[in-house]
């Protein structure tokens, strides 16, 4: 049976640090890759105060600097920002306020791909960056 988002959220999945021993994805061989977890780019998502945006590529530069690593994976974070977006979006399909959920919409907007890929209006998400103070 398929994991819900809520599941994959709350996976037992360790964060991991691997030595590259050849260049990949515009990382030096020798660098250490951060590989996160989904409830750590959800932590990280909730960690972004009121009125302020992040970006998956600011995302990608913060998080190794907090984990001692040279640089993330690159696929790994959008992965994991879509599974706390859609885990935001089942809570307050199921009832929770928008206050009480992972404030997704501090790092997307609506032209980004991962949006199209959740089970919310577009425009929704740019409506709570702007009541947010957050602009394009």
């Amino acid at each position: 049976m398929a994991q819900t988002t809520l599941e994959r959220l709350n996976s037992q999945r360790k964060a991991k640090l691997v030595l590259l021993d050849i260049h990949f994805a515009g990382v030096k061989a020798g660098d250490t890759l951060f590989i996160a977890t989904p409830k750590i780019i959800y932590g990280y998502i909730r960690s972004i105060p009121r009125g302020r945006q992040r970006s998956v590529e600011g995302m990608r530069k913060d998080l190794p600097r907090e984990w001692k690593a040279d640089a993330t994976c690159p696929a790994s974070p959008s992965i994991f920002l879509r599974i706390a977006a859609q885990v935001a979006v089942d809570e307050m399909d199921a009832g929770k306020p928008t206050s009480e959920v992972c404030p997704f919409w501090r790092v997307i907007s609506s032209s980004d791909k991962v949006t199209h890929k959740l089970t919310i209006d577009a425009q929704w998400i740019d409506l709570q960056r702007a009541s947010g103070g957050i602009g394009e």
